[in-house]
């Protein structure tokens, strides 16, 4: 007898650590335990009873069914007046979670983080001419699970990238002077439509500080030759090659880089050369320049918001 009554002391002990509880809990938690398992069984019987079931295999798959989908509502209703109902809905969760029933919470941890990580990414493209770079960036976003093209910034009212935000259905921006350098940068619109990102892709002026500070390591720029040898003001579009063919370079190329106050100054992301041919003219030499830059600046903007994203 004497080693029964120690058998059940070290039960109970064990079940106390377990479960995190004092001994008077724990028999609280064994009469819900009993009472629910009683109330469950006799349900149980009734409702086959009810159900006028023969006595037989099909009798008791049927009862396992019923006892397995009463027995947690049983012990719930029972713990309510017992004071345990918050251990057994956390023991039913847990049972729930190892039977595959109840996400756990890891799991929606996991699920919070892939939802996270598949946040979507709005990049603002700043243009001022045509747009034939914005329209290769809108066409490789076009489909893609996290970073999308939000927003046009222009400053050229009648510019052929507004006719390819109209044309692609993307809203635009149309902006002025002295609000961009004297004024707040238009940080408040690109706040009201979540820009996290902004890219310049044939973009003429020089961008504020103001913005800058706004966006630090968040805008890019693609220049039309090897930085930092053909940078600075005024060395854009046609007046780059003139100055690279005048110079009787070998070759030319394109610079991909974060933006910073100076001009074309900040840290090169990535460049790729061409070679100069001795027949080359400024037209010939940007358009190799072109095929550079439609080739990789989608990409490159790509790997640039992914790498943001995992930091």
């Amino acid at each position: 007898m004497r080693h029964c009554y120690a058998y059940l002391e070290k039960m109970f002990d064990r079940l106390k650590q377990r479960w995190k509880v004092n001994g008077v809990q724990l028999l609280l938690i064994l009469f819900t335990f009993a009472i629910g398992g009683s109330l469950t069984g006799y349900a149980g019987k009734k409702i086959l009873n009810l159900l006028s079931i023969e006595k037989g295999w099909l009798w008791i798959i049927i009862y396992i069914i019923i006892i397995c989908l009463l027995w947690p509502l049983a012990v719930l209703l029972i713990s309510i007046p017992f004071g345990q109902y918050r251990f057994f809905l956390k023991y039913i969760k847990k049972i729930g979670t190892r039977m595959g029933i109840v996400r756990s919470e890891a799991g929606s941890r996991k699920s919070e983080i892939r939802h996270q990580t598949l946040k979507i990414t709005h990049i603002a493209i700043f243009a001022s001419g045509a747009g034939t770079n914005a329209q290769k960036i809108i066409d490789h976003f076009a489909k893609h699970s996290s970073i999308k093209v939000s927003l046009i910034v222009c400053n050229k009212p009648g510019a052929g990238v507004l006719k390819i935000a109209e044309k692609e259905q993307i809203p635009s921006l149309l902006i002025e002077k002295e609000r961009f350098f004297h004024g707040d940068a238009y940080i408040k619109e690109l706040k009201e439509r979540q820009i996290d990102f902004i890219v310049l892709a044939g973009f003429l002026w020089k961008l504020p500080a103001v913005l800058i500070k706004e966006y630090p390591c968040r805008i890019i720029n693609i220049h039309p030759a090897l930085l930092p040898k053909y940078g600075g003001k005024g060395l854009y579009g046609n007046f780059v090659h003139e100055a690279v063919l005048a110079n009787r370079e070998k070759e030319s190329g394109i610079s991909i880089h974060y933006v910073d106050e100076i001009y074309d100054h900040g840290k090169i992301l990535f460049q790729q050369s061409c070679p100069v041919l001795e027949t080359d003219t400024p037209e010939s030499l940007a358009q190799r320049i072109h095929a550079l830059e439609h080739e990789h600046y989608p990409r490159v903007i790509e790997e640039v918001v992914s790498q943001m994203h995992d930091h």
